[in-house]
């Protein structure tokens, strides 16, 4: 096998037993370590952190430590194993907050289709309705629960900022896509990566937090920045 750096080696392992204890405690795990809004009585604030660890189904964690795995050894090598694993850290904090904002913004717009009745019910029933698989027959109260009550899981944050730390220290390295198996250099993979999720998150399309890929992004990208006008070299 081609080397594996030490921490995302261990990142991976460890994101891998958490999905396999997934399978084993779901729900019950799913509800106490995914992140639920900050607004939702399922927040809790180590789910900061833990969520980042969990996923949703395979092809979730596949397509994450895969990433992980092509972007992050040869940024480890450069970084250092301590600096990588603080950036790693970083970036999927960024990708908190930014997914945090996306979603408080969204659910006032879901709260102010609702009157004083639907919002007070919803504040106390919408958990129990999300975690029993079930949700209000009202579409526009079904809407706010949804935004209110889901929780987001996975590592995709922090690997956007991986995958934006590799295209700024070897931004002319050529990536042979395979949908299309075209050619591309990391630095406009990138930039058309950026793009698709901004407009997908503007666009609401289905359940993945793109803004929270995008939050990871650009704090890898002003941490990086930050780093090299303080002189620290890669």
């Amino acid at each position: 096998m081609p080397f594996v750096p030490e921490v995302i080696k261990n990142l991976i392992i460890i994101n891998v037993l958490m999905f396999l204890a997934k399978l084993v405690f779901h729900p019950i795990l799913t509800e106490y370590l995914a992140m639920y809004p900050i607004s939702s009585e399922g927040f809790q604030p180590y789910q900061i952190v833990t969520h980042m660890f969990m996923h949703g189904d395979g092809f979730h964690i596949f397509f994450n430590m895969y990433a992980l795995f092509m972007f992050g050894r040869d940024s480890e090598l450069a970084m250092g194993a301590k600096k990588f694993l603080l950036f790693y850290f970083l970036t999927g904090l960024g990708a908190v907050v930014l997914h945090q904002i996306a979603g408080y913004v969204e659910l006032q717009y879901a709260l102010s289709k609702l009157d004083e009745n639907e919002i007070s019910d919803l504040y106390q029933n919408g958990l129990t309705y999300i975690n029993s698989g079930q949700n209000y027959i009202n579409t526009n109260v079904a809407y706010a629960n949804a935004v209110l009550n889901t929780p987001a899981v996975g590592a995709s944050g922090a690997v956007y900022g991986v995958l934006v730390a590799f295209a700024m220290l070897y931004p002319n390295r050529v990536l042979l896509l395979l949908f299309p198996p075209i050619p591309i250099k990391a630095k406009y993979f990138v930039l058309i990566m950026g793009a698709i999720e901004l407009y997908l998150g503007f666009k609401n399309n289905g359940n993945v937090a793109h803004f929270a890929h995008l939050g990871g992004a650009i704090f890898g990208f002003l941490l990086i920045n930050y780093w090299r006008n303080r002189g620290e070299r890669f």
